[in-house]
């Protein structure tokens, strides 16, 4: 007998049917151990020894693995083809041998592309050793980042309390979205003009042309600077009758297809194209490669997402050019194969690109067996790998320049049009901002040199230069990709890092940082600076790749950074609260403190008109407050007045306006879970909020007026609480606080309303906003109000038309009816899951044992199962046993793609005065 560890159960599954007799296929579920989340999991003066800890979760399979082995002859590692598959496989590997489970069995490792009976039955043919360099490359990764994760995120609690761990890569990316930010508050807009003309041929065709020399002198961007110097231009052309067509440029262009995607532009195109997430994107294609189950058979829809590659086999060419000229004629096929080479700088990672496993599986065929979002990203897939093997596509561009009578005016006219779609017949790549399309699809009129044109209207337009776009998650992992930082794999997880640690939010798809992930940005460019360097981190990219290449010794690697590194970090032993404090309010105070007014200090305290406003820090974070402390005790949130004295942190409530039903206040604020608007006010009966109150100070130094220790104080207001609480209303994902006026509060506050009567049921249509969102409900169906849709004026058509998708939209399938159960003739049926099979007998789910086909599944049999998982149910809802868990030092998330849960720090602190 023959033991296949792979890492999912789903894929377990399949390779299992595959194998066939002889096998025993048996998921390890991920990685089954890690670094424990303390200090000495590596030892640098121990030559880098690593301590590993089996996870609790894994330790189950561990066991299985175990005892499954002892009767084989041979283990065969088949986890995923790349660097933390091959880590997973030597972990296996390792803890095994330490258990004295191998002794007599063959361990060899296979891998295959995708998941198809061909692929692998032909990677069993063929198995190997254990790639040591690859292991070398996930170890030296883990220990780097680990050492800083460690090291210097205990750096950060100590001398910037409030901010959560830093990770070696994720920081990185966090300083590119801070320094765009600085980019666009420091952008100034500037002034410039444009002038378009109207003509029209004698045959009475139209069309545009825009001014770009002006006696004699071509334009540039800026020379039309202000109203007066278009008025000219303008005058120069009412002037200028006639014109004529000076000179015709036409030229025909190719555009030649994008290659099949690697994973870092899976994850751009389904961000631009579908709105999907890198995180969701990733785990849609985990599942499009695992397995999908097709008329009885389970098979993998896609080639493995995690690669660099762009080159597809020869199978793959050969099958996608047959279908094209098959489906769309020769005319749209090379007359050779289209081959792509791949930048990946490491050659053992650059698999083949991700594409279907079969490209005669087409998007419709598959429909039905995936959900929307699944059928969204496969369809995707297949037409940008069938794209990559279609003909060029033709245009035509044409370039008219026109010259008026007397000379001084040159106009030209740009158009562009289709002779030949070729591959634009299947896809078209996007690009990341809108505006930025490969071409214009302007047809002119046929025009000659010396053809005399009437012109129509001359019309002046005033723009404004715009500042560069807050990154989009698409930008924003090309740009990491462009610098050479992380890897393709690891962009999900670090994005998500970034916004789980609360350092940046993702609003209208682009990413705005926090002010808690500036401050760290600025602390560690002000004190770390070489760490979080574009260059140094891809420098160090490129010598892990070194090292999974054979090139460069791992530990010579982590020994030349460790020098530089600790001394680094042991230089801040020293560093003051206050050198942190300046060096924080010099980076950020143009931020914090912008002037929107001349002549108008925008660093004077309002309270005392005396001292000036800075950063300070506290045990609860940085906060601003007035440098005449104890005298003048003005604080604030941290937050960029919006010049009437207002912080758009809403540290005060700010006031609507008076709702006329009531009577009462509607005002704005921020609470622990975000911004909502509220209907009265719990603290004064109804009254509005006063305007000039000072925002209590949010840090335990700034001591009460009256003498009274904080903790007494919260507690005694904390007893003054109303019975009643006024009504709220949180805001809707994408609504700027901003954007917020009294009209739109109170139909906030006013939610869920009804839309009306649905057509069919009479029954009523609601819309509400609810835990995950804005919604609208009919009976128990439920619908989402996502885009352009707004749940304040979304009308009955739309909601019908909204229901009527969610009604369509393939839910869990019914399953297979096994029969009723006696006691209460409810049915029991048999579904497909994620972890293969399972009962269902009301709310109770029980997996089927080990061994037991789906056809010999029996109602007498079924009952058995049911009742054990109903006792297992049953048991588990007893009281807790009350044991507390140990404190333990937090371990800080890192940058590798299976990335640790993140723990708070400790709580014990010191209070800091600034």
């Amino acid at each position: 007998m023959n033991v296949v560890v792979v890492e999912s159960p789903a894929k377990a599954k399949t390779i299992n049917k595959y194998l066939g007799a002889g096998y025993t296929v048996i998921a390890s579920m991920g990685h089954v151990r890690d670094l424990p989340a303390q200090d000495g999991s590596v030892q640098p003066d121990k030559d880098f020894a690593m301590s590993w800890n089996v996870a609790e979760r894994a330790e189950s399979r561990l066991k299985e693995i175990a005892q499954a082995v002892k009767s084989a002859d041979k283990l065969i590692l088949a986890t995923d083809p790349d660097r933390e598959g091959e880590a997973i496989s030597w972990h296996i590997s390792e803890e095994l041998k330490r258990r004295h489970a191998l002794s007599g069995v063959e361990v060899q490792r296979v891998v295959f592309n995708e998941v198809t009976k061909t692929a692998v039955l032909e990677a069993m043919k063929h198995p190997r050793e254990l790639n040591k360099e690859l292991i070398e490359a996930y170890l030296a990764r883990r220990a780097l980042d680990y050492l800083v994760g460690f090291t210097l995120s205990p750096v950060l609690w100590r001398k910037l309390p409030k901010s959560k761990s830093a990770g070696r890569v994720q920081s990185v990316a966090l300083r590119l979205i801070c320094e765009r930010e600085k980019e666009i508050e420091a952008f100034k807009p500037q002034e410039y003009w444009s002038v378009e003309v109207q003509f029209r041929t004698a045959d009475g065709e139209t069309f545009a042309a825009r001014l770009t020399h002006l006696n004699g002198s071509k334009l540039d961007k800026f020379d039309l600077g202000n109203q007066g110097a278009a008025d000219s231009a303008v005058a120069a052309l009412m002037a200028g009758d006639p014109f004529t067509v000076a000179n015709v440029e036409r030229k025909q262009a190719r555009r030649n297809p994008a290659p099949p995607f690697t994973t870092s532009t899976l994850q751009q195109e389904a961000s631009r194209k579908l709105g999907l997430s890198a995180s969701r994107t990733m785990r849609i294609a985990q599942k499009l490669y695992e397995g999908v189950t097709l008329e009885g058979e389970t098979v993998g829809l896609i080639t493995y997402m995690r690669t660099d590659g762009v080159q597809l086999s020869n199978e793959a060419i050969a099958a996608a050019r047959d279908l094209i000229t098959r489906n769309y004629g020769d005319k749209y096929l090379p007359k050779a194969p289209r081959v792509y080479k791949s930048t990946a700088k490491n050659a053992q990672e650059a698999h083949e690109a991700i594409r279907p496993t079969d490209v005669n599986r087409r998007p419709e065929d598959v429909a039905r067996h995936l959900d929307a979002d699944e059928q969204k990203l496969y369809e995707l897939i297949w037409k940008r790998t069938m794209a990559s093997q279609m003909e060029s596509a033709v245009l035509d561009q044409v370039a008219v320049d026109i010259t008026s009578a007397n000379g001084k005016a040159t106009l030209r006219a740009n158009g562009s049009v289709v002779l030949f779609d070729g591959y634009y017949t299947l896809y078209h790549e996007d690009q990341d901002d809108p505006g930025e399309d490969e071409e214009g699809s302007r047809r002119l009129p046929n025009l000659q040199p010396q053809q005399g044109l009437n012109r129509d209207t001359v019309t002046p337009e005033q723009h404004f230069t715009q500042p560069p776009p807050r990154y989009s998650e698409a930008s924003l992992v090309k740009r990491l990709e462009e610098l050479g930082i992380g890897r393709p794999s690891t962009y999900a997880s670090i994005i998500q890092v970034l916004q789980d640690r609360k350092y940046v939010r993702l609003e209208k798809r682009r990413f705005i940082p926090e002010d808690l992930g500036r401050l760290v940005t600025a602390f560690l460019t002000s004190f770390f600076e070489h760490y979080v360097e574009y260059d140094f981190t891809a420098q160090l990219e490129e010598q892990l790749d070194d090292i999974s290449g054979g090139r460069i010794e791992w530990k010579k690697v982590l020994r030349d950074f460790w020098k530089d590194f600790s001394a680094a970090i042991g230089g801040t032993k020293d560093l003051t609260i206050t050198q942190v404090i300046d060096a924080l309010d010099e980076d950020l105070g143009q931020h914090f403190f912008p002037v929107l007014q001349e002549g108008k200090e925008p660093r004077l305290c309002p309270a005392c008109s005396k001292g000036r406003l800075g950063l300070k820090l506290g045990r609860f974070g940085a906060f601003i407050g007035c440098s005449d402390y104890p005298n003048c005790r003005y604080t604030r949130r941290l937050g960029v007045e919006n010049g009437n004295g207002e912080a758009d942190a809403l540290a005060e409530p700010k006031l609507l306006g008076i709702d006329e039903a009531t009577g009462l206040p509607v005002t704005l604020r921020r609470g622990p879970y975000g911004v909502y608007v509220q209907l009265g006010d719990a603290n004064n009966n109804g009254a509005p909020p006063a305007e000039a109150a000072p925002a209590e100070p949010p840090a335990a130094e700034a001591a009460a007026a009256d003498g009274k220790p904080a903790k007494k104080k919260r507690k005694a207001k904390a007893k003054e609480k109303p019975k009643d609480k006024p009504k709220r209303a949180s805001l809707p994902r994408g609504l700027a606080p901003a954007d917020v006026d009294l009209n739109r509060a109170i139909g906030l506050l006013s939610l869920p309303r009804e839309v009306g009567k649905h057509p069919e049921s009479s029954e009523p249509i609601l819309a509400g906003i609810g835990r995950f969102g804005p919604y609208i409900k009919h009976g128990d169906v439920f619908k989402s109000i996502r885009g352009e849709d707004d749940v304040l004026t979304i009308g009955l058509n739309r909601a019908v038309v909204l229901l009527a998708e969610a009604s369509t939209k393939r839910r869990t399938p019914p399953g297979k009816a096994v029969g009723e159960h006696p006691a209460d003739s409810k049915p029991i049926t048999l579904h497909s899951g994620r972890y293969g099979p399972y009962l269902r007998h009301g709310s109770i789910l029980a997996s089927l044992p080990k061994g037991m086909s789906e056809e010999e599944v029996t109602v007498e049999n079924a009952i058995p199962i049911l009742a054990a998982q109903a006792e297992k149910k049953k048991s588990k809802g007893g009281k807790s046993t009350g044991t507390k868990r140990k404190n333990k030092k937090a371990a800080p998330a890192e940058d590798s793609a299976d990335e640790q849960a993140e723990t708070k720090p400790p709580t014990r602190k010191r209070a800091v005065n600034g």
